[in-house]
């Protein structure tokens, strides 16, 4: 299985979907994706159905990256928040994902307490000097060269684009293996991004939103980006699925019998059964049950 390393230097760019959850991860990885990232803001709308605004700390993020991760063979880049404390936290953080089997994370400066969520601009960051601290303890507590550390910076509200690029390259100076600059708004500002982290390891997330523009991978590529990241693209549309199937559970129930004409449940089934292995378990118990 080649590493998350591996995979970043042959694919051009580097395709990640967001899982949320184990059996998203699982789909991800039979629908022949290479890696994905578990995104912070997913993962607590699937777990928790709270917003990514600093309600959870480091043991529930953990619990819920760790069902992912043992879901799956591929390797992942999970969201590692702020740290979730001071340099200690952020040790504490490195070593607990390292060991899961954990491929690599990002380490952001926004603020924990005035975080936003996804393509949100962020209220705040907290100093460089601060985020320098954690970035130089993150990298010191990985024991394994492959566990990648990727710097982001929320800093473009407060700081402009030229302060978020300053601070992503700090954070390369500094030894971080790639950047993010989030809250990206329009063409030209992924332009600049791409442009000035061009041959590093850098990243770029795509929301599907009016606010934020939809470039294509290769497009992103070409203006220097090296990995494209899908945040809200599963857990939307699984979530506007959810709401569906209960529309038309509401309306069966209220007499309408053919509700469910002419939908794809059964196909439905079948693509769950696949992603959970059901035939794989029932031939286990059929080889070692005794009669």
């Amino acid at each position: 299985m080649p590493t998350l390393r591996q995979l970043h230097r042959e694919q051009q760019p580097l395709i990640s979907p967001l899982a949320h959850d184990a059996l998203s991860a699982r789909v991800i990885e039979r629908a022949g994706f290479k890696t994905f990232n578990i995104g912070g803001s997913s993962l607590l709308a699937a777990r928790h159905a709270l917003p990514d605004l600093g309600l959870a700390g480091f043991g529930e993020m953990a619990a819920g990256i760790r069902d992912i991760v043992e879901a799956c063979r591929i390797p992942c880049l999970v969201d590692g928040d702020d740290g979730y404390g001071d340099v200690k936290s952020v040790t504490r953080m490195v070593r607990t994902y390292e060991s899961m089997g954990v491929s690599g994370l990002l380490l952001e400066d926004q603020a924990r307490e005035t975080k936003q969520p996804g393509a949100a601009s962020a209220r705040n960051v907290i100093p460089l000097d601060i985020m320098e601290q954690k970035l130089r303890a993150a990298l010191e507590a990985r024991s394994n060269s492959e566990f990648v550390i990727i710097g982001r910076t929320d800093a473009l509200a407060r700081e402009g684009l030229d302060g978020a690029i300053r601070r992503a390259e700090r954070f390369l100076k500094l030894g971080a293996d790639g950047v993010f600059v989030a809250g990206l708004k329009t063409e030209q500002q992924y332009e600049r991004v791409g442009a000035a982290f061009k041959g590093h390891w850098n990243a770029a997330a795509l929301f599907q939103s009016a606010q934020t523009p939809w470039i294509s991978p290769q497009i992103l590529h070409a203006m220097g980006f090296s990995q494209v990241c899908y945040p809200n693209l599963l857990i939307g549309r699984i979530a506007k699925a959810l709401q569906q199937g209960l529309e038309r559970l509401t309306s069966l129930a209220n007499g309408n019998t053919g509700a469910f004409e002419n939908s794809d449940s059964e196909m439905a089934v079948d693509v769950l059964n696949e992603a959970i292995g059901l035939n794989r378990w029932n031939e286990i118990e059929s080889r070692f049950q005794t009669v």
